[in-house]
Parts: structure tokens; C-alpha cells; sequence
């Protein structure tokens, strides 16, 4: 039996062998860095995810695990969330009685995590590309899935205006791949706007909001190139998505020490139903108090 809770990082529905491996990656760091937690990570949402959330939970149990803390790995609640996280887990405790599990915050845009965007397009843009003047005539597109879900898109909004604050970029606009409005070519159309006045040719960077590679990556990537192509006088540079990175890392075990402690904004917040309790604000390092991990439905 462990002492402390084990970590259950819950990405949402990939297919891709690619995002599987950047969790591996992820949980790799996370168990190298904590090794005193217990960690494991899979999807869910997906039936066909190469890495299913099932699985990760039955490698705990095995490790004696009887408590998990469950961090969304999520940079925005999205549509089906809501319901499909809620029903995984209680899945898994019915085939482990006993288990019990408590959710906290999806990370949302951290600080840490808007670090790592910054250093994607510093990385997109060349080691030449990074004085003042340069950024001052660059526009970024932040590029996110998109959702049926309204509030979910206006997360991607809140994280671009975060992420064009202080860095001296000369925009940083929002678009979607999929399900919401504008589209990734309007997107780009609205950054050529916007650099209408700068000198010499439009430089934009196109940056996606996305935690791991996968088809919606690709396809961002097709559509960007189809957009320069049409428009040989900007020049168009393509970032990668966030990975697993160390950054994120120290986020998901900030969200886990939330959730252990007990967070008075986690309290009773069902999974995947809030945003990220800390979002884009450093904590201050008060103690925090909380009611203690719940039950599954495997003790009822």
C-alpha cells in the first residue's frame, strides 16, 4: 500500500501514437523528479487511444495504490469533458472497490505554460529572431482545437491576450481548427491586417495551443501552409506544440499538491466542470485547507 496519493494524469481522446508518447515522456519526468509519488497516464474519451485511461489506472492499483489524485491534462475545459472524465473514472472504481479519487484543476495558462509557448516561438522564429525590433513586427495566431463549448474557445482568447502581455510581440490573434470561429486562413488574414503597417513583409507565427502532436496538428499545419502559399509575401513560420516539457511537469504537480492538501476552490468541483484554480496567477505560498480525497463509487 502506497502513503501517498498516486498521481492519474487524464489526457483527453488521442488516437496518435505520437501524443502517447509525449505522456510517457511526461510521466517518465514526473516519476524521475517525485519518485515517492506514484505516477501513471492515459486517455480518455477515446476508445482507440493507444494509451487508454483503464489501463494507467489498473498499473496503480497493481502498485498498491487505494487513492488517486487526478489532473486533467487539459489547457482548456472542452465540450464532452464534463460527462466522459466522470464516467472513466467511476468505471474504474467499480472495478477496484475501494479506490477512491478526487480531480483537480486542468492546467489551463499557467505561467509556466505560457513560458513554454513563448519558447516555442522563439524556437519557430530562429536564434536571430529575437531582438526587440524583431518581435515588435511579428504577429502571433494562437491556433486552439475548438469546441462547441463557448467557454472553452474563450479560454484559448484569455491564454492569447496572456501571452501578448509584456512580450513585445505586435499581436497575438485566435483561431480555431475545428467547430468554431474564425478558422485558421481568416486568422491569418487578420494577422496580415495587422501588420499592414510594419515595416518590410509580415512575419507571422503560427502557434498551436496543443498540448501533445496529433492529427489536429497536422492539419493546423496544412492549413497554414495552404494560407502561405496563397500568400507568397508574408512569411509564415509554423511552431511545435507544448510537449513535455519540464514546465508542464511542474505544473501538473502543482495542480496534484492542490488536490492532496485540499483547495477550497476544488472542493466538491466535479471533473473537468471549472477552470484551472490558478490559472495565470503565481500562488503565494499560503497554506491551504480542504476536505480530503473522496471515494469512488466502489465503497458505496
Amino acid at each position: 500500500m502506497t502513503t501517498s496519493p498516486a498521481l492519474l494524469i487524464a489526457g483527453h481522446g488521442t488516437r496518435d501514437e505520437g501524443g502517447a508518447e509525449a505522456l510517457r515522456a511526461l510521466v517518465r519526468v514526473l516519476g524521475e523528479r517525485h519518485p515517492d509519488v506514484p505516477v501513471a497516464g492515459g486517455f480518455f474519451g477515446s476508445p482507440a487511444s493507444p494509451l487508454p485511461l483503464s489501463d494507467a489506472v489498473d498499473g496503480l492499483v497493481e502498485r498498491g495504490a487505494t487513492r488517486l489524485a487526478v489532473i486533467p491534462l487539459l489547457l482548456a475545459p472542452t465540450g464532452p469533458v464534463p460527462e466522459a472524465l466522470p464516467m472513466a473514472l467511476e468505471r474504474a472504481a467499480e472495478r477496484h472497490p475501494g479506490l477512491g479519487y478526487a480531480c483537480g484543476a486542468e492546467l489551463g495558462p499557467h505561467p509556466k505554460v505560457l513560458d513554454v509557448l513563448e519558447r516555442r516561438l522563439d524556437e519557430a522564429l530562429g536564434s536571430g529572431a529575437r531582438r526587440p525590433e524583431d518581435r515588435a513586427r511579428t504577429t502571433v495566431l494562437l491556433v486552439g482545437r475548438g469546441a462547441a463549448d463557448p467557454y472553452a474557445n474563450a479560454e484559448v482568447a484569455r491564454a492569447a491576450r496572456l501571452l501578448w502581455e509584456g512580450r513585445g510581440f505586435a499581436g497575438v490573434e485566435t483561431a480555431f481548427v475545428s467547430q468554431a470561429a474564425p478558422d485558421v486562413p481568416t486568422g491569418l488574414d487578420r494577422c496580415l491586417a495587422l501588420a499592414a503597417g510594419a515595416r518590410g513583409p509580415a512575419r507571422i507565427v503560427v502557434l498551436p495551443y496543443f498540448l501533445f502532436p496529433g492529427d489536429l496538428l497536422e492539419r493546423l499545419h496544412m492549413q497554414a501552409e495552404g494560407w502561405a502559399a496563397a500568400h507568397p509575401g508574408a512569411e509564415v513560420f509554423g511552431a511545435e506544440a507544448i510537449g513535455p516539457a519540464a514546465e508542464v511537469a511542474a505544473v501538473v504537480m502543482e495542480r496534484y499538491r492542490a488536490t492532496v492538501a485540499g483547495d477550497p476552490l476544488l472542493n466538491g468541483a466535479p471533473c473537468g466542470d471549472r477552470a484551472a484554480a490558478e490559472d495565470a496567477r503565481e500562488t503565494d505560498g499560503a497554506p491551504r485547507r480542504n476536505a480530503p480525497l473522496s471515494t469512488g463509487s466502489g465503497e458505496r
